[in-house]
């Protein structure tokens, strides 16, 4: 008891092990209890925020901790908004993108300026900063849509865009009248305004970038990793406040500058999102909860009155600028919720804009009171429109969100003509695992299998100490990226005929071998492969890593001639635009006329298309050129295929010389598309009959991957007994 009586119980708390206490136990329970009356996650954050707020129970105060939280949690939604977006997405949807934005932001300021001036008699300069809050909104409801896995839809591309673009404008308006209502404002001010902005943006996206590439590969800790990040998250918002712009566009920009380098399949990805999921973004969402007081109601018809036109015409036109995007672009009522549950919450932008207003003293009454831009009725009427829009936008993004969700995995249900794909990773070394299983992840369908297999025999499990090293380490990897795997640990005399035995026994489609360290790398592809190559007819992708695949920003993929005769054609090209989006790296394409036709009308065709560029390439023999072309932020990927295939010609056998020799140190990747296992030799039809192997093959194209499904029907039947 005497312990207990040096504690200090009196409200508002002060504790700081009582108050953090407090608040994890909001942050696990709230949810727990709300769901269950069908009531989004984040408003019960937000009511627990009233509940122990000054307005409320008054248990906490909204302090400089809860600032401090509060601030992180913000910008770490707008961070996770730019990291998320994809970027092919939004560079395709610009246009859209902008004229969102525009109507996001002219509706409710033009409508707001209108009301304010003439239905609540504040002045026009106090009714078009009351309207640009109108105009702004904060992502309150993002983590709704991250938890159902819909973030890449194309609704929440242009409400994220929109975003900057509203805010952007607003906060302009908030400089400007700002800048009106000071005595020494002029042209200098805005000159350096200006330029100061530009420089933000520069240093940005121009300066940030060499650095993150630099820091990634130098240093592979995760920890270390982490903290970079948020370093430059938040080092970005100072330097926007610096610039004279509001914090969340640094931080969103850094995310945009951080997409490329922090795939989606990372345990980077993951640690970025269970910490802010976690921690940050809830206290954000209580300290707004702490912001309001519903008691304003009570203070008068002139304050409800506000209230009232506050939350109506904020709510409404943020309503009609996404049915009018709706109508515009042809999207589904589902996408429209999505943008108006998104665009209709105000917190952060809104309470800023506020604050400047109600802070800024324009005069005095005859008594000494200021005469504010804003008065104190504004204020209270924001407090509740904060309340009132973070409630209906979570209601609104919460259901449309499920449904999007269930359309999308009712779609990928549909009967497929083929097996899923099962990815066989074959460790070697223990500096190349994470880079090996990296590939995997970032190259495998949704719900494809990947297994790791380590071949060892007694004396390598005597000096190593053990025969699962290699497999633990990717086990440990594939738990911090959240993704399963399946180890496999094989006792065979080599490591070819461990590949090729497991290989047959777990239907494998893919097989990812990665070059050794410290080895003849000549001798592995010339002799090691080989075996795996003649014995297997699925894919084989053999991968040197010469710098993190996180790193790298651009695929140089060489298709020799004839390759859209390959049975796997279709297949490499899926695995690739894979790869591509999952890493955000452009394409170049290089190889004859012909084939980059094909792969540009598959490209044009495709659920998932890339951004690609495709270059005339038609001599083999100088190949040796992309020596001089390829750069250390590249992956380069070479096309090849069995001395049985059709697209096989003398060049491809000297690949192994030409990349062990002059490729060393860049990233490259060997792939060997797919097989028929038919029994069928190419070779032999085609010095029968030239057009017979030509209808064959155009045949085989017409398969595309449905050829797998023929593979193991054949597999099947040599099974049987006769």
């Amino acid at each position: 008891m005497l312990l207990l009586n040096s504690l200090d119980f009196s409200l508002p708390l002060t504790n700081p092990v009582i108050i953090f206490s407090i608040v994890l136990f909001i942050i696990l329970f709230a949810p727990i209890v709300l769901n269950k009356v069908k009531v989004p996650h984040i408003i019960g954050l937000i009511v627990a925020g009233i509940v122990i707020g000054p307005h409320g129970l008054n248990l906490l105060t909204r302090d400089s901790s809860i600032v401090l939280f509060g601030t992180v949690g913000l910008l770490y939604i707008m961070f996770l908004a730019g990291l998320e977006i994809d970027l092919a997405e939004f560079k395709k949807n610009s246009k859209k993108i902008i004229v969102f934005g525009l109507a996001t932001f002219t509706l409710p300021f033009v409508f707001g300026t209108l009301l304010s001036h003439y239905f609540l008699g504040f002045s026009f300069l106090s009714s078009m900063l009351l309207a640009s809050m109108f105009s702004t909104h904060t992502l309150v409801s993002y983590p709704i849509v991250g938890k159902y896995g819909v973030v890449r839809n194309m609704a929440v591309t242009l409400t994220v865009g929109g975003t900057m673009i509203t805010d952007i404008f607003a906060l302009i308006i908030l400089a400007v009248i700002a800048g009106l209502t000071k005595e020494e404002s002029s042209s200098v001010f805005w000159i350096q305004l200006g330029v100061s902005c530009i420089a933000f943006v520069g240093i940005i996206f121009f300066l940030f970038p060499p650095l993150i590439q630099w820091f990634f590969k130098k240093f592979e800790d995760s920890v270390s990793q982490y903290v970079f990040v948020l370093a430059t998250v938040f080092l970005s918002a100072f330097l926007a406040e610096a610039a004279g712009l509001e914090a969340i566009i640094g931080a969103f920009f850094s995310g945009l500058v951080l997409n490329k380098f922090v795939p989606h399949q990372s345990a980077l990805m993951n640690r970025i999102n269970f910490v802010g999921n976690a921690i940050f973004i809830p206290f954000f969402l209580i300290g707004v909860g702490m912001l309001v007081d519903v008691q304003v109601i009570t203070k008068g018809w002139n304050a409800l009155k506000v209230a009232s036109l506050i939350i109506s015409v904020a709510i409404a036109t943020k309503f009609l600028a996404a049915w009018l995007t709706q109508k515009l672009f042809g999207m589904s009522i589902n996408q429209r919720n999505i943008i108006f549950g998104l665009s209709t919450s105000h917190a952060a932008a809104t309470l800023a804009i506020i604050l400047v207003g109600y802070n800024i003293i324009i005069g005095e009454t005859a008594t000494g009171e200021p005469i504010r831009l804003l008065n104190e009725d504004v204020l209270n009427g924001t407090i509740l429109l904060i309340l009132v829009s973070c409630a209906v936008g979570s209601f609104v993004v919460e259901k449309a969100a499920s449904k999007i969700a269930m359309e999308d995995e009712s779609a990928s249900n549909e009967p497929k003509e083929q097996e899923s794909d099962r990815i066989l990773v074959s460790l070697n070394s223990s500096e190349t695992v994470v880079s090996l299983l990296d590939l995997a992840l970032m190259m495998k369908s949704p719900d494809a299998e990947i297994f790791t297999l380590q071949v060892v025999d007694d004396s390598i499990e005597n000096a190593n100490g053990g025969s699962k090293s290699l497999l633990d380490k990717a086990v440990t990897h594939s738990a911090a990226t959240e993704q399963k795997i399946i180890p496999l640990n094989r006792y065979d005399a080599n490591m070819s005929n461990g590949i090729i035995y497991t290989i047959k026994e777990q239907n494998v489609s893919d097989t990812i071998i990665g070059l050794p360290i410290g080895k003849s790398k000549l001798d592995f592809l010339e002799n090691d492969t080989q075996s795996v190559l003649k014995r297997n007819s699925g894919a084989v992708y053999i991968y040197n890593s010469a710098n993190p695949i996180n790193t790298l920003t651009h695929m140089v993929v060489v298709v020799p001639a004839n390759a859209h005769l390959e049975p796997g054609f279709v297949h490499w090209n899926m695995v690739l635009s894979r790869l591509a989006k999952a890493n955000s790296m452009r394409i170049a394409f290089y190889g004859s006329k012909n084939i980059l036709n094909r792969i540009k009308d598959w490209n044009n065709q495709s659920a998932v298309p890339v951004e690609a560029s495709f270059n005339a390439f038609e001599r083999g023999e100088d190949f040796l050129i992309f020596s001089k072309l390829l750069k250390r932020k590249d992956l380069l990927v070479v096309i090849s295929s069995r001395k049985n295939g059709s697209s096989y010609s003398t060049e491809l056998s000297k690949m192994p010389y030409f990349l062990s020799k002059y490729f060393d140190d860049y990233n490259f990747l060997l792939l060997f598309p797919e097989q028929l296992d038919s029994g069928i030799n190419m070779e032999n039809i085609e010095q029968v009959d030239g057009k017979l192997i030509e209808t064959i093959s155009e045949k085989i194209e017409a398969l595309g991957d449905a050829g797998r499904a023929i593979k193991r029907i054949f597999k099947q039947e040599k099974k049987k007994p006769s």
